[in-house]
């Protein structure tokens, strides 16, 4: 399966993807990262794609004159590249309905927390680990989830826990979380790549897996 990576920033994650699921001839992977999009050049996602020998683009929304011509754009880049599915690996800018209704149930997103708590819209990065630490509950995580019209409110397809301390800053507490989202993004992209994840009604269902709702 052919996928675009979207990203904003130093693209830790996208590095996953792209050891996981390299454009490279020959390969046995279940999907190939072929395309990373980036809303603004100079960032650290673009050098790891280049590294990689995947191609870029550099499409900022603000250069649009409005969300649908935006996301026009975006659309041409995507069948340019022959794309299947879409990975938001940290991507801060909101994408827009034109693209969300073409790929549904084909475009996935990670939010460094356990969804549905601490999502939503202003809910990103540093902001989401404060949250957490301001609420005072023992375990958070990280999500990963189809993208549907609401901010954090698609599917889960998976996700992963860790323990919240009383010493933990954001800092530590985004570290700890961070290791979990380097293991369960590859793995829902896997999942979904390999066509063992379906969603039916507001419930994904991941072949091979008991039902958590039975």
């Amino acid at each position: 399966m052919r996928v675009a990576v979207m990203a904003s920033g130093g693209g830790s994650n996208l590095q996953q993807l792209l050891d996981r699921f390299p454009l490279r001839e020959g390969s046995t992977a279940s999907a190939e990262v072929c395309l990373v999009v980036a809303d603004r050049p100079g960032i650290g996602a673009l050098e790891r794609a280049a590294r990689a020998a995947v191609p870029t683009a550099v499409a900022p929304p603000r250069e649009f004159t409005s969300p649908e011509s935006f996301g026009q754009r975006l659309l041409e880049l995507f069948r340019e590249h022959a794309v299947e599915l879409i990975v938001l690996a940290g991507y801060l800018k909101m994408v827009p309905a034109n693209v969300v209704a073409a790929y549904s149930n084909r475009m996935l997103n990670i939010h460094p927390a356990l969804l549905p708590a601490f999502g939503g819209r202003g809910m990103f990065g540093r902001h989401v680990h404060q949250a957490v630490l301001e609420a005072g509950v023992k375990l958070s995580g990280c999500t990963v989830h189809f993208v549907n019209e609401q901010y954090d409110r698609g599917p889960i397809i998976a996700q992963r826990a860790v323990p919240v301390y009383h010493t933990d800053t954001v800092e530590t507490l985004a570290a700890r979380v961070l290791v979990q989202e380097h293991r369960v993004l590859p793995e829902a992209v896997d999942l979904v790549a390999r066509g063992r994840a379906r969603v039916s009604g507001a419930v994904v269902e991941v072949d091979g897996e008991d039902n958590p709702q039975a």
